[in-house]
């Protein structure tokens, strides 16, 4: 694991994997205390974190497409992609990033 934080690649698989399990905290804990037990207070912290590391990842994912020179049409959109569908970031690490 610790490999990782050497390269900006790993740096991003890293927030891909924090995204992730973000929203699955979010969708399956944060979101039935709030509705179900009507205790916002969970969701009303993660939120907010959930959404600056959704938006970490999609800027490290340009600044990362722009020093490797990946091709938009080919690897950036996809990856771009990833993040706006739920747990894609889990998807794309295993099939593009872990190959990278």
């Amino acid at each position: 694991m610790i490999h990782l934080f050497k390269t900006k690649i790993g740096r991003l698989r890293i927030i891909g994997f924090l995204e992730g399990v973000s929203l699955l905290v979010l969708i399956f804990i944060a979101s039935p205390m709030k509705h179900y037990f009507d205790n916002p207070a969970f969701a009303k912290i993660l939120g907010p974190i959930h959404g600056a590391i959704f938006l970490l990842f999609l800027f490290n994912t340009l600044g990362v497409a722009v020093e490797q020179n990946w091709k938009f049409k080919t690897t950036t959109w996809k990856i771009i992609l990833a993040c706006f569908i739920p747990f894609g970031t889990f998807y794309i690490d295993h099939k593009i990033l872990s190959k990278l």
